[in-house]
């Protein structure tokens, strides 16, 4: 009975993002029956499903106790040089996505190595490399830059029928790096490293653990997945502006909370992460649907949100250090 308890008390953030996401749902669905269709869930995949990208590297950092605020300034920079690499020097789109994937890579391997080497706290690192990132945009062009390349614009514009309903590429790309993180984090060496990090640096130091080397991997892993998003964000935009994304990356680091990851390190799960996303980007919806509250109250709702589940996170806490 006691390890029932101790599982359920593990698990209910998980449990219970998953359950407001249904419960959100299913109210919906009986208030607007519009709201209760196959496509109008595959539309809440296909709008968020580079929040998705993001958020799957940005919980893997801060599980591993960090923070990082460029990922959306990264999002950006990588539509931004796409559109650049494809439209102004002619590259071939695929080696620009390869191009662009290396390039969100090394950025989150040098913030990785700042924090760990120079010891300089992630919420400054990473604050240095949203100011980079997002300005080297504006280096490029201060203007938007239409991405027009047949191949770029046939992959946007393809649609996998499923039932009544179709999903874009985005949906295929988020789908197959999730089961990749949740084998990663859950799975391997890596991944136990990570919470080990995230639960006590100190201790996962002492156990001979590899805490500089790991730490690295989070922050280029995670950068690589920011890329990954740009990539996808390319396709849904067809084109690259300095201020996309703008202000995302607190959507992203909401989505991991509410997806029941602890900000504090050493809990969290990618599939919460999921959850977490469709929960933010159901909120919109019902707004839409319900048409005469202003769009404002999306922010409001999520906040209100995030706020139940660090409460909940907290109390959860208090109630296993009184154990």
């Amino acid at each position: 009975m006691i390890e029932k308890l101790r599982f359920f008390r593990k698990y209910l953030p998980l449990i219970a993002t998953i359950g407001l996401f249904i419960l959100m749902f299913a109210l919906t669905s009986v208030a607007f029956p519009a709201f209760f269709s196959l496509q109008v869930f595959f539309n809440l995949l296909n709008d968020n499903m580079f929040v998705l990208i993001s958020a799957i590297g940005m919980t893997f950092v801060i599980i591993s106790g960090g923070i990082d605020l460029s990922v959306a300034s990264v999002i950006a920079l990588t539509a931004m040089v796409s559109a650049w690499l494809v439209e102004w020097l002619n590259v071939d789109p695929f080696l620009t996505m390869g191009l662009v994937l290396l390039m969100g890579t090394v950025l989150g391997a040098g913030m990785g190595s700042l924090i760990q080497y120079l010891k300089i706290p992630p919420f400054v690192a990473t604050l240095v490399g949203m100011f980079m990132a997002r300005g080297l945009c504006f280096v490029i062009s201060t203007e938007y830059i239409v991405i027009e390349h047949p191949i770029y614009r046939a992959i946007a514009n393809y649609r996998i029928y499923l039932g009544d309903g179709f999903i874009k590429p985005d949906v295929v790309i988020a789908f197959v790096a999730l089961p990749i993180a949740i084998f990663l984090l859950h799975y391997t060496r890596f991944g136990r490293t990570v919470y080990a990090i995230g639960g006590d640096e100190q201790s996962a130091l002492l156990m001979g653990l590899p805490v500089g080397r790991t730490k690295i991997l989070i922050y280029t892993l995670n950068g690589f997945c920011s890329a990954l998003a740009g990539v996808a964000y390319s396709f849904y935009k067809l084109s690259g502006h300095g201020l996309y994304a703008y202000g995302r990356e607190l959507e992203v680091i909401a989505s991991v909370v509410m997806g029941g990851t602890l900000l504090t390190g050493g809990v969290g799960y990618v599939l919460g992460t999921l959850f977490g996303v469709l929960i933010q980007g159901t909120i919109p919806v019902i707004i839409m649907f319900q048409g005469t509250l202003s769009s404002w109250w999306t922010k409001i709702v999520v906040g209100l949100i995030t706020l139940f589940f660090i409460v909940m996170q907290r109390a959860l806490g208090a109630t296993n250090s009184r154990r």
